[in-house]
């Protein structure tokens, strides 16, 4: 019997075995840590964010701002509808929420990493953790793998260790390009008046760009302790992972709170006047922000609170609108995303056949996950494309 080695406890390691046909293949899991699945446990504050609710491949791949081109034809043959029917063939019904993140019924990640750790029990599956892999040789058509508990034989390897440097090193060694990692789903730190002891504030829909990059995001918006997260930032950060690396995170993003150009802005602005001239600045509800930030907008364009709306000079209303759509700020450096960390960089896409992920440089070795230069934004995508090209590599080797 031919033996595969998966070299990762993870999403794509696990999911790769459990879709192995174990009647043809001994299949030996190694984990360097103690605990397998560990990105799984984590996802989704523990809920565990399976997958997202996107079924045409076209749409689905706008959310990987590296690897969208190769993925398309991987999402064709394995999409977020066949994840979904995969869990619910094995009794774990799942759930579709407002935003299309899709996430179990229990909403505990326990209940996808138990059905993993069934599958690959049922097929005889054997997991080394605390096995830590030192090198991988060549050695007559088979693979030997060098690890902390002895060596491994190996007809088949599946590379899917995540995107460790040292992993990296690894698989470099064998004869493949690796592009630079760089940090991929990051918060900006910004210190500025304006959001001072204001965290937890939300703003449903927000505009966000970085002029010198001409790039812009939209989406909802959250201010943290140390600046700005949520959507319309993470969002940002993925696309422009490497040029915000170059400027060594220090650069000027300019926010729009509302999402309404300055000229509808200023109508409703206008018309509220005109409808409440004796109300005071401070009490009016003239956009769709929480009192205490229309507060703090008032206090940093050093508006008088206690003005009347009528009484407000045209440089005041100008200043206010400025900070509420055109708002800039410094941003001086990044904060991880959480414990969901993603990285951009990894194995050079052009050395992988995406018909099955197999490496182009390395005989019957396959490669998955985010050891490739392979990443997306937040809401499920990271693990759809882990699913897919484990499953994609299971195929090829049952049908070999």
């Amino acid at each position: 019997m031919k033996q595969i080695i998966i070299i990762g406890g993870g999403a794509s390691g696990f999911f790769c075995a459990a879709n192995l046909d174990e009647t043809k293949y001994k299949i030996t899991i190694l984990e360097q840590n103690s605990d397998v699945l560990q990105k799984v446990k984590i996802s989704g504050g523990g809920r565990c964010n399976v997958t997202h609710a996107c079924f045409d491949p076209r749409e689905l791949v706008q959310f990987y701002p590296r690897g969208n081109k190769e993925l398309l034809s991987v999402f064709t043959k394995f999409q977020p509808g066949d994840t979904m029917d995969w869990f619910e063939q094995r009794n774990v019904p799942l759930k579709i929420e407002n935003d299309n993140r899709v996430f179990p019924e229990s909403n505990s990640s326990q209940t996808i990493i138990n059905t993993l750790l069934q599958e690959i029990q049922q097929k005889n599956v054997e997991v080394k953790t605390k096995c830590s892999v030192k090198e991988i040789e060549k050695s007559a058509g088979k693979y030997i793998i060098k690890t902390s508990l002895g060596d491994f034989e190996a007809d088949f390897v599946i590379y899917a260790t995540g995107s460790s440097p040292k992993s990296l090193k690894m698989i470099e060694n064998l004869g493949h390009k690796i592009i630079d990692l760089v940090p991929s789903l990051f918060t900006f730190n910004i210190k500025d008046d304006l959001l001072n002891d204001l965290a937890g504030t939300s703003f449903e829909m927000a505009e966000t760009s970085i002029p010198a990059l001409k790039t812009e995001e939209s989406g909802p918006l959250l201010i943290t302790h140390w600046g700005l997260s949520g959507p319309a930032i993470l969002k940002i950060s993925a696309w422009e992972a490497i040029n915000l690396a170059k400027a060594k995170y220090n650069f000027e993003i300019e926010v729009n709170f509302i999402s309404k150009d300055m000229d509808d802005a200023e109508e409703l602005f206008q018309h509220f006047r005109q409808s409440n001239p004796k109300k005071t600045i401070g009490q009016s509800k003239i956009f769709d922000i929480t009192n205490r930030f229309w507060q703090r907008i008032l206090e940093v364009s050093k508006v008088d609170l206690n003005k009347q709306v009528a009484q407000l000079s045209g440089k005041e209303m100008q200043t206010i609108l400025e900070n509420v759509c055109r708002k800039k700020f410094r941003v001086t450096g990044k904060s991880t995303f959480k414990d969901e960390f993603v990285t951009a960089g990894g194995i050079d896409l052009k050395e992988i056949n995406f018909k099955n992920m197999a490496s182009k440089i390395l005989p019957d070795f396959y490669v998955a996950g985010e050891v490739l230069n392979i990443d997306a934004v937040t809401g499920g995508f990271n693990f759809q494309a882990c699913w897919s090209e484990a499953w994609l590599i299971a195929q090829n080797l049952n049908n070999l």
